[in-house]
């Protein structure tokens, strides 16, 4: 393929199906993500980061002192705040030493990223009745954070297949 060729060209396309349509190969071997993706893995990063310790500190409020949070009445997900405090300041660990991690490029923390950022998104969804706003903005972060890590793919050389 010549320099001169964008990268969805002609000369970038699989030669027609059966049923007439190109099939688009994908950027050249070696070509860097595109920069809303490598862009997105550092605020992906950040927001891990300072999410991770605010759900920390969330965390450490609801088991200091049960007053920091209202009472709700009858609510389907029965669990103390204390008990809520525990999950959020775990999960709050482990988000921020994610975070920590993507800085560095690590493989383990993308994946690991997707899994907890799922988790929290589940969590922030059970303890919206007691911070509604909150829960709600870190909902969509969590969204964005899963999509992504989803999509970036790593430039290292992968192994060969038999």
């Amino acid at each position: 393929m010549s320099q001169d060729q964008p990268v969805g060209s002609p000369m970038n396309m699989e030669p027609p199906t059966d049923r007439g349509t190109p099939m688009y190969k994908g950027p050249p071997p070696g070509e860097p993500n595109s920069g809303w993706v490598t862009g997105g893995i550092v605020f992906a990063a950040v927001l891990m980061l300072c999410g991770g310790v605010l759900a920390a500190l969330q965390g450490i409020a609801a088991i200091a002192e049960d007053d920091v949070y209202g009472r709700l009445g009858n609510y389907v997900y029965r669990i103390s705040l204390t008990g809520w405090g525990w999950i959020h300041l775990i999960l709050g660990i482990c988000v921020a030493i994610t975070g920590a991690g993507l800085f560095k490029a690590a493989t383990w923390a993308r994946f690991t990223g997707i899994f907890l950022a799922a988790i929290s998104l589940v969590a922030q969804f059970l303890f919206l009745p007691y911070a509604p706003v909150w829960s709600v903005i870190m909902i969509a972060i969590d969204l964005f954070i899963i999509w992504t890590l989803a999509v970036y793919h790593s430039t290292e050389p992968r192994p060969a297949s038999a």
